[in-house]
């Protein structure tokens, strides 16, 4: 068993909750103990992976009260109930009411494992259904892709999810090119919002004279040169989505009017004392910390603190590493669909180049050298090096350092299927404790971090 798999042991009896957590605990299990079932019942998401033992007599909230709750949190919790003064009939209607299993005090360890494995092996199944049923709803559906398997890529699908069918203003913090517009897109394609306009503006690609127009419109004679009605980007996305990228580029100025439009959910054309009732959907983003701009009085607070009701932090390239390859092939098969043109598959050669690459550009910068790969790459016979650095094209790596580059990724990737566990991570690549410590250490690898 993983010792990543959590146990709930409810209980007011203390000398029962040690003994189930000492079997469990002996058996691989990771048991927490509650004296509480409210204690318990704060913890439960519907994404969590583990096995409850609950008490049915207890002060305060029973194990009846509590699987009721904690069936509300995810109706497919498998919950254990135990009970020294059990009966058929309470055992039935525990089981009708959703219980996964009754058993009656004292019970063997034996038959607690094997009612406990039973019952993390129904929410395994379950949860990867869940998880293949929500991946084939997302990848048939039309629009962009999120291409990525690392951990950080799953989490950050995860919560794009669960936000992208509710109308909270959403704020995209990345570093240049890590895929923020494309975030704001997938978020509008797989919300309620998907028929209606996508309306995209860089804040820092349109001078500070006209942004205010272009956002807001105006009318006839509202300023030199505003010779007829204009619709802005607000009123153009009405019923649809808004997407502001370098929302830290846009003037003091102008915040205090965008604050405005976010509260009041209207806007006015300049000229005009007309409001028009906005229903949108306001994406957010950003490459600088709003927080510090705003402490710093670059950025408006009260703006920043508008904005910040749901953030979702995109990680760059270089912190996913393993996706790289999956994420080249992605751009390289569209690039040869557009031209026809095909390209050579990756070799280890091509892999080892793009994984030594510390890719300051991100996202944007892979898929520029995907597209030069297949347009340009038979001019230097598929050389990646000479693509992506020209004539002054780096010294290739040595062998130790592919070698330990290779470990790095292997060491990675088998954390994260294992979520974490130091133990399976061991059975798996076969290497002592000791020594998967120590290249853990070496390459700054953290087991927390998988879990």
């Amino acid at each position: 068993m993983s010792e990543c798999i959590e146990v709930f042991v409810i209980d007011d009896e203390k000398h029962l909750r040690i003994t189930v957590a000492q079997t469990l605990a002996l058996a691989g299990y990771q048991p927490k103990s509650f004296e509480q079932a409210e204690h318990a019942l704060h913890q439960l998401n519907p994404d969590w992976e583990g096995v409850i033992v609950c008490d049915m007599r207890m002060p305060g909230m029973d194990g009846l009260e509590f699987m009721r709750a904690a069936l509300k949190v995810d109706r497919d919790i498998p919950i254990i109930l135990i009970s020294g003064h059990g009966d058929i009939s309470m055992a039935v209607g525990a089981i009708r009411e959703g219980a996964y299993d009754f058993l009656e005090k004292p019970f063997s360890n034996d038959l607690l494992l094997d009612v406990v494995k039973r019952a993390w092996e129904k929410r395994r199944l379950t949860l990867e259904n869940r998880q293949l049923k929500q991946e084939l709803e997302l990848h048939s559906a039309p629009g962009p892709r999120i291409i990525g398997k690392t951990r950080a890529m799953q989490q950050l699908l995860r919560m794009i999810t669960q936000i992208a069918s509710l109308d909270a203003d959403v704020l995209l913090f990345g570093e240049t090119g890590a895929g923020k517009d494309q975030i704001a897109r997938y978020i509008h394609e797989h919300s309620n919002r998907q028929g209606k306009n996508y309306v995209a503006i860089n804040c820092g690609a349109v001078p500070e004279s006209i942004i205010e127009s272009e956002l807001f419109g105006h009318e006839p004679g509202a300023f030199t040169g505003a010779q007829k009605r204009r619709i802005g980007k607000f009123e153009h996305a009405n019923g649809g989505t808004l997407f502001l990228d370098e929302i830290e580029s846009m003037p003091l100025s102008l915040q205090v009017k965008l604050l405005r439009v976010l509260q009041e959910r209207c806007v006015e054309r300049l000229g005009s004392n007309e409001l028009i009732p906005l229903n949108i959907r306001v994406i957010a983003a950003t490459k600088t910390d709003l927080k510090q701009a705003a402490e710093a009085g670059q950025f408006r607070e009260d703006l920043y603190y508008r904005l910040n009701v749901v953030t979702l932090d995109i990680p760059p390239l270089r912190e996913r590493m393993e996706d790289i390859p999956l994420l080249f092939q992605h751009f390289a098969l569209i690039a040869s669909n557009r031209v026809e043109r095909e390209a050579p598959p990756l070799d280890g050669a091509h892999i080892s180049v793009l994984m030594s690459h510390n890719w300051p550009g991100n996202v944007r910068e892979l898929k520029n050298l995907a597209e030069r790969y297949v347009l340009l790459g038979e001019t230097c016979d598929y050389n990646l090096e000479q693509l992506m650095f020209g004539e002054e094209a780096s010294k290739p790596l040595t062998l130790p350092q592919q070698v330990e580059m290779f470990e790095r990724s292997l060491i990675e990737q088998e954390l994260s299927r294992q979520k974490g566990s130091i133990k399976l991570t061991m059975e798996a690549l076969g290497l002592p404790r000791k020594t998967l410590y120590d290249k853990l250490k070496k390459y700054g690898l953290r087991r927390d971090d998988f879990t």
